[in-house]
């Protein structure tokens, strides 16, 4: 198979390498994101000794731009909280339908600190069907596509798939169940097989010093990534504590599966907490597909 490379792909790959960095923040929270929690209350005008890995997270997932003039040390180092982060962090607050007040206030720092996937959220490409079926921009709304809408050719609707959890076999009836999930609303088809050669898509766990470019944080923080169509990659982190069901403390994989799987059909984040593609996941909580995940895999693949 031919392997289709989007814009939102190289992006996704070349963001991923900042995780290492935040995954080394000193908090009085043990989490890779508890650092927003000490940096609570900063504002405009401001510097303050940690700023710059809010700059980080917000490069990362998609509402701040990369300062190209600067080196990576100078970003490494810029404590400075500028009109660019206070534009990012209401652009944040407003797709998370929060007060923008542009300040790192109490909800958004917690919004922040939670456990989420670590795709992008593409603020500005989301996508809403109006009454007449037509598809448009609509902006902190209902369902997301990818940049361009990457998507599985129309004569490709069955897809194999490979699972490498050799540790953590309790995995392999959750992804099941998750594909089921899509397929029950979608015209796709999916079955597993053991030669991940063959495999349209490859799930596996992996941890933060893998070796092949994509670092994870350790427990906490990101929770697992995919890309979309018609790349296939799709990686758990092997350092979260994963269940099934609701465990407190504890990360369901169905659920999370459920959420990559969006992904790797098409769909980008969603700002509905309710639906399968709202990027953050808490421990402790189940999740399945609500209309909303409905109406954008149909969307994208009738549209």
């Amino acid at each position: 198979m031919e392997t289709e490379v989007s814009p939102m792909l190289s992006v996704f790959l070349s963001s991923l390498l900042l995780l290492s960095f935040l995954s080394g923040a000193t908090s009085s929270d043990l989490s890779p994101f508890g650092f927003f929690k000490d940096l609570q209350g900063s504002q405009k005008g401001d510097k303050v000794e940690g700023i710059h890995k809010v700059k980080k997270y917000l490069q990362h997932f998609g509402y701040l731009s990369s300062t190209h003039s600067q080196t990576e040390t100078q970003v490494d180092s810029d404590d400075h909280f500028d009109d660019a982060l206070e534009s990012a962090i209401k652009a944040f607050q407003t797709y998370y339908h929060l007060k923008p007040t542009g300040i790192l206030d109490a909800p958004t720092a917690t919004q922040m600190s939670r456990t989420r996937c670590g795709v992008p959220d593409n603020p500005a490409v989301t996508h809403n069907i109006n009454s007449h079926g037509h598809s448009h921009l609509n902006i902190g709304t209902h369902f997301a596509f990818f940049p361009n809408n990457p998507r599985w050719p129309p004569g490709q609707t069955h897809l194999l798939y490979s699972l490498d959890s050799a540790s953590h076999p309790e995995a392999a009836n959750a992804v099941a169940n998750a594909f089921g999930a899509w397929a029950g609303v979608s015209n796709f088809t999916f079955e597993q097989t053991s030669d991940p050669n063959t495999a349209n898509l490859k799930i596996s766990f992996q941890v933060r010093d893998h070796g092949d470019g994509f670092p994870f944080d350790g427990p906490g923080g990101i929770l697992a990534h995919a890309f979309s169509p018609t790349d296939g990659r799709f990686h758990f982190d092997g350092d979260e504590t994963w269940v099934i069901g609701v465990v407190a403390n504890s990360i369901d994989l169905q659920t999370v599966a459920t959420h990559e799987i969006g992904h790797l059909l098409g769909l980008a984040h969603t700002p509905v907490q309710e639906a399968i593609m709202y990027a953050y996941i808490s421990p402790g909580e189940t999740k399945g597909l609500i209309q909303d995940d409905i109406d954008g895999i149909r969307a994208l693949y009738t549209g």
